[in-house]
Order: C-alpha cells, then structure tokens, then sequence
C-alpha cells in the first residue's frame, strides 16, 4: 500500500496525539484528522490522580500541546466527537452525529474506560472513577478536609489518588482484594514497605477483603460499604479504580479480530490489524510482537509512547522504532517509585540502600536476579541509579550482586565492567 492521502487517527489521547505528532515530524504531508470523544485537547493520564485532583485546578492539566500547536502542524482536531462506527469497505469513520470521515489509512486509538462495580453504580452522585479530566475534576471538587474518602483498589491509580487526598485533609480507607500492595510489579519485601509507610502516613489499609453490599449511610450524601470480612465503612465519597475495560467496540462491530486472553484489538508488531488499512495502538491494542507469539496488551504511559510512534513509522512505512526495555514509573506516598522489566518468579533480590516506612526521603534501588542477569529493577526515588543501570538489562550482562549491594561502589564505573565482562 501506498503513503495514505489521508489519515483519521479515533481516539485524541496520548497513544494518538503521538502518533499525529509523529507522523508531521517525519515529514508526512498528507490530511490528519485526530477524533476524540472529550471536549479537552490531548492530555497526559499520569496527573489525574495527582495535579488534577487539587482545588480548583486548571483544565490545562497535563495538556500534550497547546492549541496553536495543532493549527501549527495542520492537524483538524474534532473534540467532542463519538465514532460511531467503522465502515471498512467505504473506508469511513461514522460519527455519532452522521458525519463521516474519509481516510486512507485509520488509526484506531480507543483507549480504554473505568472498570465499574455493580455494586455502586455510575448514578450514584459521591461515586467516582479515575479515567477522564472531568473525572478527576469532579472528584477534586468533593475533596476537603475531613471528607471521608474510601478508595476500592489499591493499584497505582487507586494508591496515588488515596495519597493525593489524605495530602487535601481526606480521611481515606483504601480497600483492596489482594494480600498484598503491588505484589503483582513488587518483591515481597517492598510490597510490605509500601504497606506499613501508607499505614504510617495514615491511610487505613484493608487487605485481602472486598466490597459485598452499599448502602445509602448516615449522612444524605454519604454511602455506607459492607467489607467482604463483615465490617463496614462510612464514606463521604468513594473511588473506584479497579482498572480499564479497553474500548474495542468499534473494532469489534467492522469484524477486526480481538485477543480473547486480553481482550484488546489485535495487531502485529507493527500495529497493523487484519485490515491493512486499519492501525491500533495503545491500550485497546493486544500486540503479538513475534509470530505465533502471545499477544500483549499493556496498559502504560510508555506504551501508549511507543505505540504512537510504531504506527506513525508503518503509516508511512519507515522503519520500525526500537521497542524500549519496559519501564514505568509512579509517585506513591510522597515517593517516586521506577521500575524496569517485570517481576518474576524465583528472582534473587539484591538491594542497595535502605529505606525505612517512615522515612522523610527514603532511597533504595532493588534489582531481581535471573542466574545473575538483572531483568527487574525498582528504584525508590532512585531513577537516576536505575537509568545508569538500564544498559545491564538491556544487554542480559550478569553483575556481582555483592559489589553492587555495596554503597561505596561507584556505579557508572561497575556498569561499564559488568559491560566489558560479557562482551
């Protein structure tokens, strides 16, 4: 196929507005029509559970470009605007309101919406989720001191946004299923850190329990949460953020395959679907980066990145760009936690540094081990420590574990030999 003429990009968050940006920045001259069902320009999902919930905060929030900027590189931005279906065969984007937008090549990036809980419906005026600028607006509007905040998950989002709210004066119970914070992307031993510096910092953490029943409370407004273990809870406000649901409606109703494991669209390692005139990328996209391979959908602010520049380069056909070791950061507990790779059965955990729960500024680096072989790394305010190790990883180079536990050793020059060593 040849460069389109034209492009429709569906969805106007991160995944695509980095795409359209790519693609001017890689000298494309053809027609971009970015569709995003918000009335907000493009906008970085990582401040709305910390910026984006103070007082009064300006719709700005975490803004990718300004609105000149999309004037600049002459791409339309239609906001406020639901696709409403995807016509394959006339290569046309159906809008909600009938318009219809012709493309060469689409790029579907849906993203993906809040997960619900039956439970607590969306009706319900004091229960929020934590997906959209409106979202975190609303839900910073019903922040106050006092306020009586019960947060349902203690993933990422659900921790940061718990942390952000008791800092406003909220008194905040975080309820979550798991026996542990984290322990999904943390070693044992700093999901338990995590745990006793939040209960330290004054959240009241449930674990291993689960929402059962709700309740209009004491208060008109308040909403009274049944626990799993048979206790129950008051809350003035509730947060649910027990994930994402990727939006795969579009796709799904123009007949392109989905992953049944992961539930996002399915594309190769160039995010190319089964129609070769139709892209995804993001969170809606399960990516299968080897034949044959597992597919993988990931939801993270360097996905969406990478993805966005992937399906800029096979738009125009270019060469694809170097998939980055994962990496993906958050800022917990007045803490800026980075992790490289992924956690892994059986790794053997070297740390250097200590962190106690309630220190002022702790700093610690953990990395696990495979046969000696870094492949999971987590810095505890220590990013640059793990940014001067990333090459160890990227190139499997096996490290002394008992130079590396050592404060003392200078780690730009034990990098380079660990480097040399396994060349």
């Amino acid at each position: 196929m040849a460069v389109p003429a034209s492009i429709v990009i569906v969805g106007a968050g991160q995944a695509g507005a980095v795409a359209a940006r790519t693609l001017r920045e890689r000298g494309y001259a053809g027609v971009i029509t970015l569709v995003g069902d918000e009335a907000h320009l493009p906008y970085e999902r990582p401040p709305l559970s910390k910026e984006a919930l103070g007082a009064g905060v300006d719709a700005g929030v975490g803004r990718l470009h300004p609105a000149q900027y999309y004037a600049d590189h002459d791409i339309r931005v239609v906001s406020g605007a639901v696709a409403s279906a995807l016509d394959r065969a006339q290569r046309e984007v159906v809008l909600a309101d009938g318009r219809r937008l012709p493309y060469d090549a689409c790029l579907l990036a849906t993203g993906g919406r809040a997960r619900r809980l039956p439970l607590l419906p969306e009706r319900l005026p004091n229960v929020h989720v934590l997906r959209t600028l409106d979202d975190a607006m609303a839900l910073g509007a019903a922040l106050a001191p006092g306020v009586r905040l019960a947060v349902v998950g203690g993933g990422f989002l659900g921790l940061e946004a718990a942390w952000t709210a008791s800092q406003r004066g909220a008194a905040v119970t975080v309820i979550e299923g798991a026996p542990a914070l984290l322990g999904r992307v943390l070693p044992p031993v700093l999901s338990e850190w995590l745990l006793l510096r939040a209960r330290a910092a004054g959240l009241d953490v449930r674990l291993e329990v689960s929402v059962c029943g709700a309740v209009p409370g004491a208060t008109a407004a308040g909403t009274t949460l049944a626990l799993s273990d048979g206790n129950q809870i008051e809350a003035d406000q509730v947060l649910v953020a027990i994930g994402l649901v990727p939006n795969t409606e579009l796709a799904s109703s123009a007949g392109l395959p989905l992953c049944a494991a992961t539930a996002g669209v399915l594309v190769d390692a160039d995010c190319r679907t089964a129609d070769p005139h139709v892209w995804a990328a993001g969170d809606c996209a399960s990516q299968c980066r080897e034949p044959d391979a597992q597919a993988v959908r990931t939801e993270s602010w360097q996905n969406a990145n990478t993805h966005g520049a992937i399906a800029a380069a096979s738009l125009l056909q270019a060469e694809r760009p170097v998939t980055p070791y994962p990496w993906f950061w958050t800022d917990q507990l007045g803490c800026n936690i980075q992790i490289l790779g992924a956690a892994q059965p059986g790794l053997q955990y070297v740390m250097r540094g200590t962190a106690q729960p309630a220190d002022d500024a702790p700093r610690l680096l953990a990395v696990g081990l495979r046969e000696g072989v870094p492949v999971h790394g987590v810095a505890i305010n220590a990013g640059g420590d793990l940014r001067v190790l990333r090459p160890l990883f990227e190139q499997a180079a096996a490290i002394d574990a008992h130079a590396f536990a050592d404060p003392a050793c200078a780690l730009k020059p034990f990098v380079k030999s660990c480097l040399q060593r396994s060349a």
